[in-house]
């Protein structure tokens, strides 16, 4: 599933087939375990995320503040539930993929023409009757191993990528991939399997480039702006979002709503190799 899912995130850029309706079937059927309407995906995602990419406010993607957390009771709860250094964070890497689309998809159906709303709606429904479908077909014991158990995996993969993608780097007041972005280190045959995602700086400079050309970019990267290009291992990464808070006291610091402690983001302070 997770692997369906960054081929889909590949065709739905149209770096995989161009643009039309072959697109949105290709992808849709990638995302179809996660049952994410390509419509959706491709506002959500290519037009709101890589467009605007840590902007707070205008990125769906980008984390929230301190200011956020007071004013929401949803993130208190998240954040009592979740706090820093804890290894509940890692369980809600397992559903955040798939809680974050249900989030979108309630804020965007609003602001949607009536056409584009009626096709997202179907878009998500069908992938949920087809699943329903093949758990009443095959049983519902054998759905929890053949679709539940592999959809806590993919968003887990997932999630990992795209939390490390970004989670670490300062809020932006306009687009720079090189700031906004972190590539991560993996082993080869991750790269293959996951279409080369953790090459992400470099798909934020060319959204549309077939992955495959990732390395080539990265090469160029590090040797025009070596001082500002982020890389680390996918494992340090994670271990950095572990021990770090998520929301934002500013653009350059995160703090842990619960003690006031505050930490320096890349670039401006986090250290990954020594962080108390």
């Amino acid at each position: 599933f997770g692997s369906l899912g960054f081929l889909g995130h590949e065709i739905l850029h149209g770096a995989v087939v161009g643009k039309g309706t072959l697109r949105d079937v290709l992808g849709g059927l990638c995302l179809l375990p996660h049952a994410i309407a390509p419509l959706l995906w491709r506002q959500w995602h290519n037009v709101g995320h890589h467009a605007h990419t840590q902007m707070q406010g205008q990125d769906p993607d980008a984390y929230s503040t301190l200011e956020d957390y007071h004013e929401r009771r949803s993130l208190q709860i998240l954040h009592r539930l979740v706090p820093v250094r804890s290894l509940r964070f890692f369980a809600l890497l397992a559903v955040w993929l798939n809680l974050h689309a249900a989030i979108v998809l309630v804020h965007s159906l609003p602001t949607m023409p009536g056409r584009q709303r009626l096709r997202v709606v179907i878009e998500t429904v069908l992938p949920i009757v087809f699943w329903v479908a093949m758990g009443v077909w095959l049983g519902w014991g054998a759905f929890l191993f053949f679709y539940a158990l592999p959809l806590l995996v993919s968003n887990f993969i997932v999630m990992s990528y795209i939390a490390t993608n970004h989670l670490l780097n300062p809020l932006l007041e306009e687009d720079d991939p090189l700031a906004g972005s972190l590539t991560v280190s993996v082993p080869r045959v991750l790269d293959v399997l996951h279409s080369n995602f953790s090459h992400h700086t470099e798909h934020h400079v060319f959204p549309a480039m077939s992955a495959k050309y990732a390395p080539h970019v990265k090469r160029v990267l590090k040797e025009l702006w070596p001082d500002r290009y982020h890389e680390m291992s996918l494992w340090k990464a994670l271990g950095l979002l572990w021990r770090t808070p998520r929301l934002y006291l500013d653009n350059i610091r995160l703090v842990d709503p619960r003690t006031g402690r505050r930490y320096g983001v890349l670039g401006y302070g986090l250290d990954p190799n020594r962080v108390p």
